[in-house]
């Protein structure tokens, strides 16, 4: 029984040696994954708050004979798009693009905007498969083109930074958050089994101890309550992705054999695979809409358009794809329907989903979370920002516990990592209100307006980093960084001036807006302010312990001087 014990006792060791340093080297990866994943939520109302002439009611996929196809009709290649392009392509590039492989348009629910996409095939193209794309975004009331160079920072921003972290180059990002998330798994198993008191733990929460205790009860509590959300929202995130991380050499040295996949797939569904070189027309696709959405009605379902596309344009090989938006169930699902371009005529609709694929919709709706329910959205911010508190504790207790040992011994380890901590936590957050505030102070015709905001992003995250490590000396003698509440008033600040920037720009204050009942524009601007609220009280909460810290010094020094 003895030996058993001991076993029992070296697995829990490992299992926390595990835990720790996976959670350390890691974290900072999955807080980010945590925070930008509970703000991605409401990507699209952040998106209202950041581009005000979005800012009206949403609207359904709007009439294509009317709306979309004259906004297609006008589209091109911008000029950058166009000169990434030269490499890949045998020859000059034509000025104007005439063949179009496909049109699309997308919107959703909480859209008041379509967002358009034109692709184009490519004269001397070394891979004729590869088409150029032209990106839009229309007012579905008119057709009016909005400003293209204005960046989304909801969806266009906060939302890749959830799963990519913004480093497209050869899906690095993409492999940083799969493989943190992957680790995120065996650190819940590892977390699981050291903590014996599991239950207990999920009651326990002792403020009133201070100190380590009351950080180590929130980071459990934290960790407990919101474990299903953490293990499921990690493992469907690597389900969602799951072509990337584990069959990443379909595109590449698989490329034919990938190819032939294509077509034959193509073949069996009868939607046509390639183009067949003889002109076609364009039947009404208004029509083909009417028909699709009364098929889902027959079919005892909403009829909400979410995605339309239009492939082989042009061609008699064309054909019209419409897709559900599925915003009345979890399930992300699509339900095409597909007719023939030139007649009308209808192709195939899609039957019901097999078993397993029914569970992968399932899993992927859950996740990306496209239905129409309120409350639920609510419960996924509270599930990402608990992961986040989770791991934010997690820093705290692991350098706190440390730093008295390391001053002792005159090490600079815990500075650094209390310096990344702080970086991580109120430095990320500094970061997120700094690119809110850039979006309300920069000229709206500035060029590259975006990149700056993105510039303002980073350099303020920046300069959290700097002033972290700058004010981290303290930590080496045992004591708190001032960073903590210093940054924590400067995000009460920023919080603040992005609520009152807003108001002088737009015109848009709280009193209008709530009683407008536009909530995309309210809702953040309330965010900001509980934002506000509570990084000032814990900057006075920290301010407080400081000087109870600092008076209760003095009369140490004094007495070691004497």
């Amino acid at each position: 029984m003895a030996a058993q014990g001991m076993a029992a006792q070296s697995f829990r060791q490992a299992m926390a040696w595990l835990h720790t340093w996976f959670g350390l080297v890691l974290g900072f990866v999955l807080m980010a994954a945590f925070f930008f994943g509970a703000l991605s939520v409401f990507d699209r109302e952040i998106d209202r708050w950041a581009i005000p002439s979005t800012r009206f009611e949403p609207q359904p996929m709007p009439s294509f004979e009317q709306i979309l196809r004259p906004a297609f009709e006008r589209m091109q290649p911008t000029p950058q798009a166009v000169d990434a392009m030269r490499s890949r392509v045998d020859g000059p590039m034509p000025a104007h693009f005439d063949t179009v492989a496909n049109w699309s348009a997308y919107t959703t629910h909480r859209d008041p905007v379509v967002a358009v996409f034109a692709g184009f095939q490519v004269p001397g193209a070394k891979d004729p498969d590869e088409a150029i794309f032209a990106l839009g975004t229309i007012d579905p009331r008119d057709g009016a083109a909005l400003p293209d160079d204005r960046l989304k920072i909801g969806s266009g921003f906060f939302y890749p930074m959830h799963y990519s972290l913004t480093l497209d180059w050869k899906n690095l990002g993409f492999w940083i958050v799969g493989f943190s998330a992957l680790v995120m798994l065996a650190a819940l198993v590892s977390g699981v089994v050291m903590h014996r008191k599991f239950f207990r733990e999920l009651f326990t929460f002792r403020p009133g101890k201070g100190g380590l205790r009351s950080v180590l009860d929130l980071h459990n509590l934290t960790g407990v309550v919101a474990l299903p959300f953490h293990f499921f929202f990690a493992f469907t995130g690597l389900v969602i992705f799951s072509a990337t991380y584990f069959f990443p050499v379909g595109h590449t040295q698989l490329h034919d054999l990938h190819d032939l996949h294509a077509a034959t797939e193509a073949s069996e569904l009868g939607l046509p695979h390639r183009r067949a070189g003889v002109p076609g027309g364009l039947a009404n696709v208004d029509a083909m809409v009417a028909e699709a959405q009364r098929r889902w009605e027959a079919r005892d379902m909403a009829g909400d358009v979410g995605f339309l596309v239009l492939q082989h344009v042009g061609d008699a090989n064309g054909y019209v794809s419409v897709y559900r938006a599925g915003t009345d169930r979890i399930a992300l699902v699509g339900q095409g329907i597909h007719f023939k371009a030139s007649t009308g005529a209808l192709i195939r609709e899609d039957p019901v989903a097999t078993p397993v694929g029914k569970v992968a919709e399932f899993l992927t709706g859950l996740h990306l979370q496209h239905f129409r329910h309120w409350l639920l959205r609510w419960l996924y911010v509270l599930g990402g920002l608990l992961g986040a508190v989770c791991i934010a504790t997690g820093f705290v207790f692991f350098v706190e516990k440390r730093k008295r040992q390391h001053a002792k011994q005159v090490s600079q380890g815990a500075r650094i990592v209390d310096a990344l901590a702080v970086t991580m936590i109120t430095g990320m957050v500094a970061a997120t209100l700094g690119i809110l505030v850039a979006n309300r102070l920069l000229p709206d015709d500035l060029p590259a307006r975006g990149d700056w905001e993105r510039y303002a992003f980073w350099g303020t995250w920046a300069l959290a980093l700097l002033h972290a490590g700058l004010r981290s000396a303290p930590v080496a003698r045992g004591l708190a960084n001032p960073a903590w509440r210093e940054q924590c008033g400067a995000i009460a600040v920023l919080a603040l001036a992005a609520v009152v920037l807003n108001w002088i720009t737009t015109g848009d204050h709280l009193l209008r807006t709530i009683s407008a009942g536009y909530w995309p524009v309210a809702g953040v601007d309330l965010v900001l302010l509980v934002t506000a609220t509570v990084a000032g009280a814990t900057g006075l909460h920290l301010r407080r312990r400081a000087v109870a810290t600092a008076a209760a010094e003095h009369p140490r020094r004094e007495h070691a001087h004497a």
